[in-house]
């Protein structure tokens, strides 16, 4: 029997068909929230983890409901997610639900290749049923077989249109032939690993391997493109899809099982009439399909279906894949520009029409700027031990922290590197909102209260608080009219900084809090999503006779590495403590309560092996993360970030070095090529690079 699982967002709901003896659990999985079944209250709400499971006797379609009202963003009572786990009496049933009326629906059995036609514009979903099985994909142009040529996808043309002439693991947003028109487009993945420039496997590959006559995607995809007038090949070149190549670092070429999990797809959009093929890859002699052969399915739907492009997000192995979602935002900045990117999850712009990153950085350092930064991941703690749980899992005083008071901490393994950075607001006596960027802080402080017997509930509040950054020198006279606060509140014009107030902007329920990532004075708008788009539009409006501008990620970037503030993934990570990171001031000695990590920092504290510097850069070329940093032959550390910042007029870059290399003006050097061909000066400078004291951010 396999497994199905549904996640039922909260305040959403699922339709489930089930069969005769398909076994059913709906999990609560943070905690606190109810579960319908056809209006049937079956879990109250109660302690995370809380299950409600039952066996269908009879064929029936049910409703899986999680109910809950929008959660006003002074409130902790949003609707969180259930999960569905189904295991079918009958596993073949158990495939993905259709993404919309499917127009195909083809299975591929396993060790066989299908060929099919696709009319342009419409989307081609490819499925792996079982998991860990890799199914090659060919296309041509369906004109062209018709007139008798042969224009197929080619990798080279592919690799040079789309910037990546070196082959490695992934896909291409767009496929081409050798006529340089492209062909598919990628819409969605739920893997991330895929091979995109090797051959499908043929006879050759088995008779090196010492199995001659063994089954093989090439001839398959020749038996099966012969109806079509393709002629047949030795070898095919193929998209792999969940093919797991690596590699190394000597170029040479390996693989391992693949990624991909039971249900896990590809969406393609055709881009012209095809001809396509795919194979369910025989391979059972190495861990390409985890040595089984599987069946792969092809499903079709028409152009009109209009799916919503996205990658898979997990936060954690096992977890069901979140595709890309929109902010409450989205409806205003996808109006004002098409240069969006998927960041942790979400949609964000990078830049504006008509505006640009540099116009947008000087918006933010000379008037205001409103930065969309709602993929920030929020988390409700609440209950008797709430203060207890994020004094034990943070490295800042809980029990200093006052009501509206905020303050900017690390959360830490138990080794002292680092699990995530981010804010606490302290809503009541025992209420708190962690606000950060990683998911699994959620799973991590469940299992930490779990452990040590904690009356606590920790609840996302992700998707129920957009929050907007409104940053700059005039941000304070932008906002302080619009907000009114009730008579106990501080004002916006009152709010001190790492505080934050309640009110309403209009009829928007708002939180405000002084907080901010550029450097500059600033505030934090925090509301639910349906009223985001209001909410954006309001202070679009007061901000215009003020030059305020819409900025994006690239913007965003500039600034706060000028202002010195870090990021995840490139200051720091699992590796780095507080300190190496440049924020050990978030982790200070007067904390004598123990905290996770605490025994480990005060070791790294006493006998430290890397810092964060700053670093000044000659000349203008490209400094980027990773790049190694030397004094002398001996590489000392490597470059966190950097940029070209404008106030400034030079480069500038953070960069994690050896101790002994910290005091202002030592020379240091930039390794680029191999980094030793070619070496870019740089010396230490005190950082943040802008505004070292921070008097703009206080002001």
């Amino acid at each position: 029997m396999s497994d199905t699982l549904i996640v039922v967002r909260g305040g959403g709901k699922a339709r489930i068909d089930l069969a005769p003896g398909d076994r059913v659990t709906i999990v609560d999985v943070e905690g606190l929230q109810p579960a319908l079944i056809d209006d049937v209250a079956v879990l109250a709400g109660a302690q995370a983890g809380a299950e409600h499971a039952f066996t269908a006797t009879t064929a029936q379609a049910i409703i899986v409901k999680a109910p809950g009202a929008p959660m006003q963003p002074d409130a902790q009572d949003g609707a969180t997610d259930l999960h569905v786990h189904i295991t079918r009496a009958d596993p073949a049933r158990d495939l993905p639900p259709p993404l919309a009326e499917p127009t195909l629906d083809l299975r591929v059995p396993a060790a066989n290749a299908r060929a099919y036609r696709v009319r342009a514009g419409d989307y081609i979903q490819i499925i792996d049923v079982d998991g860990r099985q890799c199914s090659d994909f060919l296309a041509f142009d369906a004109t062209a077989l018709q007139q008798g040529s042969e224009l197929g996808l080619d990798p080279t043309t592919t690799r040079t249109l789309m910037g990546r002439s070196f082959s490695s693991p992934g896909l291409h947003s767009r496929f081409y032939n050798a006529a340089l028109q492209p062909l598919v487009e990628v819409v969605r993945d739920t893997v991330g690993r895929h091979d995109t420039f090797l051959l499908a496997c043929n006879a050759k590959y088995y008779d090196d391997m010492g199995y001659p006559g063994h089954a093989n995607c090439t001839e398959n995809f020749n038996n099966a493109l012969a109806p079509h007038g393709v002629a047949p090949r030795a070898g095919w070149p193929a998209v792999n899809f969940f093919y797991n190549t690596v590699v190394g670092a000597d170029e040479t070429i390996t693989s391992d099982e693949p990624w991909s999990r039971p249900g896990d797809y590809v969406l393609l959009r055709a881009l012209t009439d095809l001809v396509c093929a795919s194979s369910s890859c025989p391979d059972d002699v190495d861990p390409a399909n985890g040595w089984n052969p599987t069946d792969i399915h092809v499903r079709l739907y028409d152009r009109s279906a209009a799916l919503a492009p996205g990658n898979a997000h997990r936060m954690t192995p096992d977890a069901p894949a979140t595709l890309t979602r929109q902010t409450g935002f989205h409806p205003r900045t996808s109006a004002l520009t098409r240069q969006m990117v998927d960041y942790r999850g979400f949609w964000l712009p990078t830049a504006y029409n008509n505006h640009g990153a540099i116009a947008e950085y000087w918006a933010c350092r000379q008037r205001a700027v409103l930065f969309d930064l709602s993929p920030l991941r929020k988390f409700e703690i609440t209950g008797p031990d709430a203060e207890a749980l994020m004094d034990l899992a943070v490295t800042r005083d809980m029990t200093k922290l006052a009501i509206g008071q905020i303050v900017y901490t690390a959360m830490c393994h138990a080794t002292g590197g680092m699990i995530d950075d981010g804010t606490v607001f302290r809503l009541d006596r025992t209420n708190f909102r962690w606000v950060c960027g990683e998911d699994w802080c959620g799973v991590w402080l469940r299992e930490l209260a779990a452990e040590h017997g904690m009356q606590v509930w920790v609840r996302s509040s992700t998707d129920q608080l957009a929050n907007v950054a409104l940053q700059g020198p005039l941000s304070r006279e932008i906002l302080a009219p619009l907000v009114a606060t009730p008579g106990h509140k501080p004002s916006v014009a009152e709010l001190g900084w790492f505080r934050f107030t309640t009110g309403r902007l209009g009829d928007i329920p708002v939180v405000v809090s002084r907080t901010g990532y550029s450097g500059e004075l600033g505030y934090e708008v925090w509301c639910h999503p349906t009223r985001a788009p209001e909410l954006w539009d309001a202070l679009m409006a007061a901000g215009a006779p003020h030059g305020l501008l819409p900025a994006g990620l690239d913007a965003l970037d500039m600034v706060r590495i000028e202002a010195g503030l870090v990021f995840a993934g490139y200051e720091f990570c699992d590796q780095t403590d507080p300190f190496e990171a440049g924020i050990g001031f978030a982790a200070p000695k007067s904390k004598v309560a123990p905290f996770i990590g605490s025994e480990a920092l005060a070791r790294r504290r006493e006998h430290p092996q890397r810092t964060l510097v700053g670093l000044d850069v000659d000349g203008a070329e490209h400094i980027g993360h990773g790049d190694p940093v030397f004094a002398g032959r001996v590489q000392v550390g490597a470059i966190t970030s950097a940029t070209r910042s404008p106030i400034l007029n030079r480069t500038i870059a953070l960069a994690k070095v050896d101790i002994s290399q910290k005091a202002l003006g030592t020379a240091l050097t930039i390794g680029k090529l191999d980094g030793q061909q070619k070496r870019i000066d740089a010396h230490v400078v005190r950082f943040p690079h802008y505004d070292p004291d921070k008097t703009r951010v206080r002001s």
